[in-house]
């Protein structure tokens, strides 16, 4: 694999790939890579001629700083795992904090009410710190397919939103939640749980479960509440929100009758880190 940790010379070598005729998948990630970012990769390997992999902890995103300075970082790691499924072709970006802001940049985004609700309205700022870097992140890339989770279903709205908006030619590719074996989805912040909070977190998904069958016989707002006493019935858990939106404008959903895909994305507090998952309900 490639390694650039400079703007200019990767914006070189894949203007030369496309002038050859190569397609570009990209992967966008922070590191701390777990099953789920390896199977966007594998995705991106399946799909395209080269795959490009970005790994950058970006702090326009973070608004609380102890965050960002505990933010798992396993550089040595994630680079072990990218030998053994990048070919010599493929690219990994790697750059620092002052490459990519080496200015600072004020710009704002408008997505409408879409980065208010559910993670916008208790991590302000969050949404446009992410447009903000995937947006330069995709005029260095110029990828023609780009991977994203479903587990971050808010943040996957919002940046089809951001693609729209911008008019880029890229198409995003979804990939479902990987999972543990227990049913935790997945996440970077999974390892700084303790050995309890690990434990009683598997209550998350395995309660999403179980209201998508009881939600034939309860209405949209017993499904709510019947959700949130259950996941804060369990110790060291805290239920932040739960919501049932539709797909595409994550607009509160009042009856199951709406003609709409229904998503149910809840934020669940473990101590002081958030773990965050969803489930669609096909009534």
């Amino acid at each position: 694999m490639q390694i650039f940790e400079h703007i200019p010379p990767i914006i070189r070598e894949i203007k030369k790939l496309k002038q050859n005729g190569k397609t570009i998948g990209f992967v966008p990630t922070m590191g701390a890579f777990h099953q789920g970012h390896m199977s966007l990769i594998y995705s991106s390997k399946k799909e395209n001629d080269i795959t490009v992999i970005s790994i950058f902890v970006n702090p326009t995103q973070f608004n609380n700083k102890n965050d960002l300075v505990n933010y798992p970082r396993t550089l040595d790691d994630d680079s072990v795992k990218l030998k053994s499924c990048l070919s010599h072709k493929d690219i990994v970006f790697i750059p620092s904090e002052k490459e990519m802001y080496h200015k600072k940049d004020k710009k704002v985004f408008y997505f409408g009410n879409l980065d208010k609700v559910m993670e916008g309205k208790y991590r302000k700022g969050y949404f446009n710190g992410v447009a903000l870097i995937v947006s330069k992140l995709f005029k260095i890339i110029t990828p023609d397919k780009v991977y994203f989770g479903e587990k971050d279903f808010q943040q996957l709205v919002i940046i089809k939103r951001l693609i729209k908006n911008l008019q880029l030619p890229v198409q995003i590719i979804p990939r479902p939640i990987v999972r543990e074996k227990d049913g935790l989805a997945m996440s970077s912040r999974n390892v700084l749980l303790s050995e309890e909070q690990r434990k009683n977190a598997t209550v998350i998904f395995r309660t999403l479960t179980e209201a998508k069958k009881l939600s034939h016989n309860l209405s949209v707002e017993e499904t709510k509440q019947w959700v949130i006493n259950k996941i804060n019935s369990t110790p060291l858990l805290q239920v932040q929100y739960f919501e049932i939106v539709d797909s595409i404008e994550l607009q509160p959903i009042n009856n199951w009758k709406e003609d709409k895909e229904k998503i149910g994305c809840v934020a669940v507090k473990a101590g002081k880190y958030r773990l965050i998952d969803n489930i669609r309900f096909d009534i």
